[in-house]
């Protein structure tokens, strides 16, 4: 949990492009509705693209390109089980900052 001090001393400092490019990318990724559900979904167990598309309502094809803009950004990994690929989180650090997100939206 950032303190005022703690995020004072860190705005101090100026952001190198390659830091503000991975920022600006990981609120890319938590912007998009679907990516946020997937990433909410994934964030306790593993689950293949089939079992996403169907628990979210989504067609395999919108999982799929979801999960590859996710993985490109290596918010999620994946293992291979046969030809079913098993995705889960990546990233707590991302994961926490989506909780602290919706914690906020339920205030």
């Amino acid at each position: 949990m950032f303190n005022r001090m703690t995020m004072e001393k860190r705005t101090q400092h100026e952001l190198d492009e390659e830091t503000l490019f991975v920022v600006s990318q990981t609120f890319k990724a938590l912007s998009d509705p679907t990516r946020i559900r997937i990433l909410n979904m994934l964030c306790c167990e593993e689950h293949s693209v089939n079992d996403i598309a169907e628990k979210l309502d989504l067609n395999q094809s919108a999982v799929s390109h979801q999960l590859r803009f996710l993985k490109n950004l290596r918010l999620v990994k994946f293992r291979r089980e046969g030809t079913t690929l098993y995705y889960t989180s990546a990233d707590d650090h991302v994961i926490n900052l989506l909780h602290q997100a919706i914690d906020h939206a339920h205030h």
